[in-house]
């Protein structure tokens, strides 16, 4: 009879002795000071930092995580009174769970003195976490660490609308995470309708993703069926983003900015009269609307009107062309420009001399925009910014009319036959990286907002959008294109069915008011002291103990806390297969295996032919392309 009560209070390692809000002091019982007590024949050890506990009161069990242990736990009061102390721990409550098996977050009662604390057996934590198999709307993403029969599972609705972050130091295995995660979240087989977008800063993903999504970069390769040319057309831009990255800055007494979008007003409505659009009406479309227009067109007119000068002489109209003064070439032809091929026109010198008949004049009216003329004719003609200012078949003519429209450009991104699409913006000049990001990110929600009620819109098939290196375009003040986006999908995406996942090595640069909206974190190894108190402070819980355990993890190791688990994880992520891991591992510089076993190229410990040719090294280089279109040799 006395073996029953045994079996029953075998988890039972101490009792509450302090309440402070959440944060609860228990003391250990005196036959736990051994640190170590089996229950069902496995061993389990008492006082571990990220370990749980839980508090039966009556009907309801408190959850809670071990954040203190030792002399550091004792209340101060209690550590006057005992000198040596007792073992103490500190437990952070998070949570409770029914005898029904259901598991709720937040606490509606509190433990009270002399309350027992228990350990926490696997049984427990299954029943808490889930089986996989069992709830649909639940992912494996791993393993729970020290458990390798539990598995660490996700909740895919929270995970996606509620928005999510994934931080870590640089080799903390962050890129294989974000890998293995969308590897889970792409499976045709269970979510044939998923729709995730990859913001590539870096080109590391198309390995690891190709079969399940297309790529768009500046220069695909073409033996791969995946890979597309990636196209923004400028026309898409809000009038603000398009200014941001043509003109640069204008005069700042408003003249200059007001004609120009006077002009790309008035193109407009001339482009939809030409190719109109089934509903929509020229008496609504404003600067912003994404209606094709020539960008190549108005910069000659303005060029023409900044640069140009006419033959006054006798009273001449300079509003007629036929006085314009173009220079002449050698057979004697106007130099006029090309406006599509971004060639500016040539105009003769000024010449009011009394004794000379002929009179040259500037043409009047000028905007003082001759600098940002020519950093724009200059990019017209650079092949770097094709991507934006000659965006393939969305390039529009001198007419405005295009090949393809924005439903083609959304259909690619949005509508394809993939579950993934990825945008390989590694080929981006920096100096318009923020603009473009800025500009990509609104295009999405905007479509996805104004299409909220439709098959095709968020909330029947709602958006992930990953956005590796966040804090190289999200550390700033809030007030850039990219970040501006972002703020707005992170607090309005959720009703409009568009969810983002933020990854950086460091949070401590992130906008603070995105990293508060992110309700799912995968915080790995983090050394930064300030990096880890950015992620404890956008966090609901009071898990500062447990996000101190952050600078010990193991590489793809993960502390998973948020809205998509119900009990925050220590979590070894599931990696993806070798083979399908992004392009992001660090060089070899040594195998471990013995050169004739070793299955990686390179190393310093290889001996390997030294080219004396470095046509191809430089090529790639010109280019700008790491797969360079190969030169025939004789």
């Amino acid at each position: 009879m006395i073996q029953p009560d045994v079996a029953s209070r075998a988890t039972v390692i101490g009792t509450v002795q302090d309440v402070s809000g959440t944060s609860v002091s228990v003391t250990l019982t005196s036959d736990r000071f051994s640190g170590l007590s089996f229950v069902h024949g496995q061993g389990h050890k008492i006082g571990q930092i990220g370990s749980f506990v839980k508090i039966p009161i009556g009907y309801v069990d408190l959850y809670g995580i071990v954040s203190q242990v030792g002399a550091s736990a004792v209340p101060e009061k209690a550590a006057l009174s005992m000198p040596n102390g007792l073992r103490w721990m500190t437990v952070q409550l998070i949570g409770e769970g029914y005898r029904t098996g259901r598991f709720q977050r937040g606490i509606s009662q509190y433990p009270t003195f002399e309350d027992e604390v228990h350990l926490v057996s696997e049984a427990d934590l299954q029943a808490i976490y889930g089986r996989s198999g069992k709830q649909n709307h639940l992912v494996r993403v791993g393993h729970v660490a020290g458990s390798e029969s539990i598995d660490a599972l996700v909740d895919v609705n929270k995970l996606v609308t509620r928005h999510s972050a994934v931080v870590g130091t640089t080799g903390s295995g962050k890129s294989t995470t974000v890998a293995g995660l969308l590897n889970v979240l792409s499976d045709e087989r269970r979510f044939p309708s998923a729709r995730i977008v990859v913001l590539d800063l870096h080109g590391e993903y198309g390995k690891a993703l190709g079969d399940r999504a297309n790529i768009f970069k500046i220069s695909p390769n073409a033996r791969n069926a995946n890979e597309h040319r990636l196209c923004i057309p400028f026309w898409a831009l809000s009038f603000d983003e398009l200014i941001r990255v043509t003109f640069g800055s204008l005069p700042p007494d408003g003249k200059a900015r007001n004609i120009i979008l006077e002009q790309i007003l008035e193109a407009k409505i001339a482009t939809l009269t030409a190719q109109p659009v089934a509903g929509v009406d020229s008496a609504n479309i404003t600067a912003d609307s994404p209606v094709p227009f020539s960008l190549n067109k108005l910069w000659h007119d303005l060029y023409c009107r900044e640069f140009g000068t006419y033959l006054s002489a006798g009273g001449a109209n300079p509003s007629d062309q036929a006085t314009w003064a173009y220079e002449g070439d050698p057979m004697g032809a106007k130099i006029v420009g090309d406006a599509q091929a971004g060639v500016p026109p040539r105009f003769r010198k000024v010449k009011n001399v009394a004794s000379d008949p002929e009179k040259i004049n500037w043409l009047p009216d000028v905007l003082n925009i001759r600098g940002p003329l020519e950093a724009l004719g200059a990019r017209l003609r650079v092949a770097r910014y094709d991507f934006l200012l000659k965006a393939g078949d969305w390039h529009p003519e001198l007419d405005g009319t295009t090949t393809k429209t924005l439903a083609d450009l959304v259909g690619q991104w949005l509508g394809s036959d993939k579950p993934v699409t990825i945008l390989d913006l590694s080929g981006i000049p920096s100096t318009v990286t923020n603009d473009i990001i800025g500009s990509i990110l609104r295009v999405l929600y905007d479509g996805l907002f104004w299409a909220r009620n439709l098959s095709e819109g968020g909330r029947e098939r709602p958006l992930l959008v990953v956005m590796e290196e966040a804090h190289s375009y999200l550390g700033d003040n809030g007030s850039s294109a990219a970040s501006i986006a972002t703020q707005r999908i992170v607090k309005e995406g959720r009703k409009y069915g568009i969810g983002a996942m933020i990854v950086s090595q460091r949070p401590a640069e992130i906008n603070p008011t995105i990293l508060s909206q992110c309700g799912t974190f995968f915080a790995m190894r983090l050394s930064n002291a300030t990096d880890r108190s950015h992620v404890t402070s956008a966090l609901s819980d009071n898990l500062e103990g447990l996000t101190s355990m952050l600078p010990v993890l193991r590489t793809g190791e993960a502390i998973i806390l948020g809205e998509a688990v119900r009990l925050p994880m220590r979590t070894m992520i599931q990696a993806p297969p070798r083979d399908r891991r992004p392009d992001s591992q660090d060089p070899l510089i040594c195998d471990e295996a013995a050169p004739e076993d070793s299955m990686t190229p390179g190393g310093w410990n290889l001996k390997m032919h030294i080219a004396t040719d470095y046509q191809y090294f430089v090529e790639t280089w010109l280019q700008q392309n790491p797969v360079p279109t190969p030169i025939k040799k004789e």
